[in-house]
């Protein structure tokens, strides 16, 4: 079905959600508000909010709401924060963490291409602080490139006791990336980012990354993408619909039904990778507390 005047898809029935909200819910935002904390839940417009926060799983976004790079598919606003960061936000994120009783953390960054290591060192600093007051509490980092930056991969998979999952996401298919995400972040950077999390870090630490469908993708081109990050070593993969978030972003190409999801879950599982999410509402941190058990 498409828009009579635009010639755009209608968004299918799938896809709507229903009202997101409770007591739980409301009391974790007011504490995010009152530490000045974001998470990306919120500012993602993740249509899973309730239910991840209320068995256990959050997805915290660190070093301010302003990313240095501009992709075209993403909602959090673009500019230079000028090398700014708040040197409290490691202890209120564990804070947080502590009041929400998270048994697993998702810690995401926007790109600080400002900052030389790409502020490794202040998430480096957080894990440390997480550990220490949430010693039971898995960590999962979703980071940027940093530029390809060894030194500074290094400095994030071994804070702490030592990273559980490194995540970075490559977000599109090869061809369409240039057009996708910001001249920055390069499809091939991407896999060498994560070849290198999984060459450098712990041997229990796990690797993961995300694909977004309905940006004009092709089968093949899907099939290579998840070839390439089986051959980078990934562990864990999430496959999702693009959805666009205002009038100025990319619009979707064509709306993925349930059934094609099913089909690339089972071809992502035969090519080896030990978890897979793959599913219209499915995000790069959807159910992260779950695969990670089903991993190990």
């Amino acid at each position: 079905m498409y828009h009579p005047k635009t010639g755009r898809p209608l968004k299918p029935q799938w896809l709507k959600v229903g009202l997101t909200g409770g007591d739980v819910l409301y009391s974790i935002k007011k504490d995010l508000r009152e530490k000045k904390l974001f998470t990306v839940c919120e500012e993602a417009k993740c249509p899973n909010i309730s239910g991840c926060w209320n068995t256990g799983t959050a997805t915290f976004m660190i070093m301010g709401d302003t990313c240095t790079r501009g992709c075209r598919f993403c909602h959090i606003k673009t500019g230079n924060p000028e090398g700014l960061l708040d040197h409290e936000e490691p202890s209120k994120v564990a804070e947080s963490i502590q009041t929400m009783n998270l048994s697993y953390a998702v810690i995401t960054m926007v790109d600080r291409d400002d900052l030389p290591d790409g502020g490794a060192a202040h998430i480096a600093r957080t894990i440390i602080e997480i550990n220490k007051q949430n010693p039971k509490t898995r960590v999962e980092i979703l980071a940027g490139d940093f530029r390809g930056q060894e030194e500074s991969i290094h400095k994030i998979i071994h804070a702490g006791r030592g990273l559980d999952v490194f995540a970075h996401n490559i977000e599109t298919v090869r061809r369409l990336s240039p057009r996708v995400r910001d001249a920055r972040a390069k499809y091939d950077q991407s896999l060498t980012v994560l070849k290198k999390a999984l060459q450098l870090g712990p041997k229990s630490m796990l690797t993961k990354s995300a694909i977004m469908l309905g940006l004009g993708e092709e089968f093949s081109e899907v099939e290579e993408s998840l070839h390439d990050l089986r051959s980078a070593g990934v562990d864990i993969v999430t496959i999702g619909q693009y959805l666009q978030p205002t009038p100025k972003h990319l619009t979707v190409k064509r709306f993925v039904h349930p059934d094609e999801f099913e089909f690339w879950k089972d071809v992502a599982k035969k090519m080896g990778f030990k978890a897979v999410a793959s599913g219209p509402l499915v995000r790069s941190s959807y159910k992260a507390s779950e695969l990670f058990p089903e991993v190990k």
